[in-house]
């Protein structure tokens, strides 16, 4: 079983707090590549990372939103609702946040997911490292 425990001194906080600034910046690079790609080099590193928060935020309210309040009217299923819910609302994001179209938002996160394996692929086997388990079927 996983337990996770929140730090308690004002130390382990600040370590806590630049992780979660270091890993929003490391999951934001394959965003950024992939952006720049689809987006013929008109998005930055600002908008990857704007994309990734604002797109993990949404998704996060949607589907806890969604499932608690449908699941009190139609059951367990809601979860599935609220699941394509909050996916539509994260390429939302990515759309707005890159200024294209909705293809070009799911090509985006299709890239960035490739390009991502493809790192954690070349972390492994050159410094024996790799990112935590990303891949729903790992």
């Amino acid at each position: 079983m996983i337990s996770l425990h929140f730090p308690s001194t004002v130390a382990g906080i600040l370590v806590y707090l630049v992780g979660l600034l270091v890993l929003w910046v490391i999951v934001s690079i394959p965003v950024y590549f992939a952006g720049k790609v689809l987006t013929g080099g008109r998005s930055g590193l600002g908008d990857a990372m704007g994309a990734t928060l604002g797109g993990g935020i949404a998704y996060f309210v949607v589907f806890f939103v969604v499932s608690f309040f449908l699941g009190a009217v139609i059951g367990s299923s809601a979860a599935v609702f609220a699941l394509l819910l909050a996916l539509l609302v994260w390429l939302a994001v990515y759309k707005a946040a890159f200024r294209t179209s909705w293809i070009r938002a799911v090509g985006i996160v299709v890239l960035s997911w490739l390009i991502l394996i493809i790192i954690d692929y070349a972390m492994v086997h050159v410094f024996g490292v790799t990112l935590p388990d990303f891949l729903p079927f790992s």
